[in-house]
């Protein structure tokens, strides 16, 4: 339940470099200084070259992130069932930082004098419809999926019976057993095709997201085929096939 956090944290702050850079992008006005500055401690040069279709990409996708955020905050507040489990202070101060970071990484993506002051021409290009097509459809699913498991624990009326562990059904969870893991992957992926697929930068997030994901499901697979005998044999951690 303390994910809940997270997502606040995220919610609030790069709802706050989105507005900055909606405002540089469309109203020609300059990103704040101590913005400028955090560009420059993360090695990016005031002076790239300019490629309006790469601030655009840039926006893009931080509003994805941006609403993401915000769908999971309403999911951890109004659709999960969250039990006695605990975090580790450690994970705990790490995942805060975690989307202080991610959405700083997103904006550090364009020049920190964004177009200098020049309004932002939108060019919408094939991989912006096909990152955002993906980005609906993996977060449909994991809505769906998360809300499978919050109906384990309720009743028909929606009521809360029971905090313990059962089998899910449904949906991506006929094919491994950590799907909303999966889509969050995917969700990942499919902001790195809206920034033009070639971003090396969101490629390595896209791998921490991979390998965070996995260690998460691979534990919870396990956790699964131990508690449950009768736990359905072909289902796989959290790629399906894999």
């Amino acid at each position: 339940r303390w994910f809940t956090h997270f997502y606040v944290v995220s919610v609030l702050w790069n709802g706050f470099l989105l507005i900055c850079l909606f405002q540089a992008e469309f109203l020609g006005e300059s990103l704040p200084s101590w913005i400028q500055d955090m560009h420059h401690a993360l090695g990016r040069d005031s002076q790239s070259k300019d490629m309006g279709n790469e601030h655009f990409s840039a926006l893009l996708v931080l509003m994805l992130l941006w609403l993401h955020s915000c769908r999971r905050l309403a999911e951890c507040l109004w659709t999960s069932v969250f039990s006695s489990g605990v975090i580790h202070i450690v994970q705990y101060c790490f995942g805060l930082g975690y989307y202080i970071a991610v959405g700083s990484t997103v904006l550090c993506q364009v020049p920190a004098n964004v177009r200098n002051g020049k309004k932002l021409s939108v060019q919408i290009c094939w991989y912006h419809i096909i990152g955002v097509m993906m980005y609906i459809w993996a977060s449909l699913h994991q809505h769906r999926c998360l809300a499978i498991l919050a109906n384990l624990r309720k009743s028909r009326s929606g009521k809360v019976v029971s905090l313990s562990h059962s089998v899910p059904f449904g949906d991506w969870f006929e094919s491994v057993s950590c799907p909303h893991y999966f889509a969050e992957l995917l969700i990942y992926v499919s902001m790195a095709i809206t920034l033009g697929i070639h971003n090396v930068t969101w490629w390595c997030v896209v791998m921490y997201v991979l390998f965070n994901q996995a260690l998460a499901a691979v534990l919870c697979h396990e956790f699964y085929q131990k508690n449950f005998s009768s736990y359905p044999k072909h289902r796989k951690a959290f790629i399906p096939l894999v």
